[in-house]
């Protein structure tokens, strides 16, 4: 057997091995909290092993007989070009391009930054520092190059043509990290969309083999009225692409309509909304469980979960509102992203209060804040209130985090780890919740206690006390409860 079959078994039976040793501690737990970490350890599990393989590819789907970029990165050497900024900042950026592509199963053996005004049209760091990374590559032995940025097609292809190994850049990157961990269907859908519309400007073929033209019989034997020039190859697999996209895109709308469904039954029944958002690995799925207990995937990696989460609790005083976790964000985000995930991130746009979570031991934490806030702008969610949560405050620089606190008025250090700082954010966003307009002051009798639970849940009470007659309520409540209220007395 070969060495790749035996890393195979071997691979299987380990698996194989951690399914069973999951399975047995899972049926050891007895508290649901137990069994719903359990669920997060074993996705991540699940994750590990379907990681890329030495020697093997992952491929995106053909829906044409193009070449696609094969993402094979195994060996990889990162490429910046500073432009503006501090040399930390262009230092921080190629970090986090590390840390993009080791979540993307690669092994990276160098990073280099480029100073230049501007990146060069042609091969983005310029043909002297070309010829430089060139020699890199040889004896470093790399079999791919990721560029911190988004290259144009021709840039693509004049790099690969001098350096001689796979060239990706940022956006491709990302675009596989989120092929990788999507899990819904609609989140599938989302991906592949954003993919294919990343590659139809760069579609390529081997040769020529792309713009030979077909017509007449040679097309298909159509005869009269199929005859003439007819499309090059290159046209035809455009084509399908489109025709792909307008599909995925007719998919994706369908599925928005049941999020749309449960979005509207919340606000009818005035049910308050708090969207989590932030920077990926800042600690979003942390703190949606710690508040709920919802048992969402949480992983020290970036875009670990991609799907929203929405989670049910309610406030001190039984009011009822929603949770949800939304997908992370990260600093030029693709565009191609922004339009395919717009549904998901409506949950960002319609949501009353934005709890904004930010990694208090990043490097540069002021960036992470500017990035998500430029893409909440692209959405239009700035006019939503938004709550600042310094996540990590255990272990980032006091000084760092004194001066956030100075410079965003709204802003609570805390640490889901240690529970710091958790209750003083509950009580932030309670207090931001927004209030029913309508004060009743009313003697609830006993034999309505539909009536007592429903303002309980959907009201704010302002004190409550039980007399004789029935229950005394002064409290805040919607239009649609207070006519209840009033149908009551009457």
């Amino acid at each position: 057997m070969s060495d790749k079959g035996r890393h195979e078994d071997r691979s299987e039976d380990s698996f194989e091995a951690l399914l069973r040793e999951s399975a047995r501690v899972t049926a050891d737990y007895d508290a649901d909290q137990d069994d719903l970490e359990a669920t997060s350890q074993s996705e991540i599990a699940d994750r590990a092993a379907l990681r890329r393989v030495k020697g093997f590819s992952t491929e995106l789907q053909d829906i044409s007989d193009a070449e696609y970029r094969q993402l094979q990165l195994e060996r990889v050497i990162l490429v910046g070009v500073w432009t503006e900024g501090t040399a930390e900042m262009a230092e921080n950026s190629l970090d986090e391009l590390r840390a993009l592509a080791q979540t993307a199963g690669s092994e990276v053996l160098d990073g280099f930054i480029q100073r230049r005004d501007k990146p060069d049209p042609a091969t983005y760091i310029g043909s002297g520092k070309v010829e430089e990374l060139r020699n890199v590559v040889l004896s470093s032995g790399a079999d791919t190059v990721i560029c911190d940025g988004e290259l144009s097609p021709s840039q693509l292809q004049q790099l690969e043509g001098k350096l001689k190994v796979k060239v990706v850049d940022r956006t491709a990157l990302i675009l596989d990290i989120f092929a990788q961990h999507a899990k819904s269907k609609e989140g599938k859908a989302q991906v592949e969309l954003a993919q294919i519309s990343y590659l139809l400007p760069r579609l390529r073929g081997w040769g020529d083999s792309l713009s030979r033209q077909v017509g007449g019989r040679a097309a298909g034997g159509a005869g009269i009225g199929g005859r003439g020039p007819g499309e090059t190859k290159i046209e035809t697999d455009r084509r399908r692409i489109r025709d792909k996209m307008a599909k995925l895109r007719r998919e994706i709308a369908e599925m928005k309509v049941s999020r749309d469904t449960k979005r509207q039954e919340r606000k009818r029944n005035n049910v308050a909304s708090v969207a989590i958002a932030g920077y990926t690995n800042a600690g979003k799925s942390s703190l949606l469980n710690k508040l709920t207990g919802a048992g969402v995937l949480v992983q020290n990696a970036l875009f670990a979960t991609l799907d929203p989460t929405v989670r049910k609790t309610h406030t001190a005083d039984g009011r009822i509102y929603t949770l949800t976790d939304t997908v992370g964000f990260v600093r030029h985000l693709p565009h191609q992203l922004v339009d395919a995930f717009k549904s998901t991130l409506e949950e960002v746009s319609g949501a009353d209060v934005i709890v904004h979570v930010v990694d208090g031991s990043h490097a540069d934490p002021f960036e992470q804040i500017r990035a998500v806030r430029t893409v909440i702008n692209e959405i239009g969610a700035q006019e939503v209130p938004e709550i600042i949560a310094i996540n990590k405050a255990d272990v980032a620089d006091q000084e760092v985090l004194m001066e956030i606190l100075r410079k965003e008025p709204n802003s609570y250090a805390i640490s889901v780890k240690t529970g710091f700082g958790i209750d003083a954010l509950i009580h932030a966003i309670e207090k931001t919740l927004p209030r029913p307009k309508i004060e009743v002051d009313v003697i609830v009798p006993y034999n309505r206690g539909d009536l007592i639970s429903a303002i309980h849940e959907h009201g704010e009470i302002l004190s409550e006390e039980y007399v004789a007659e029935g229950t005394a309520i002064h409290a805040r409540v919607d239009g649609g409860l207070a006519r209840q209220i009033q149908a009551m007395q009457e």
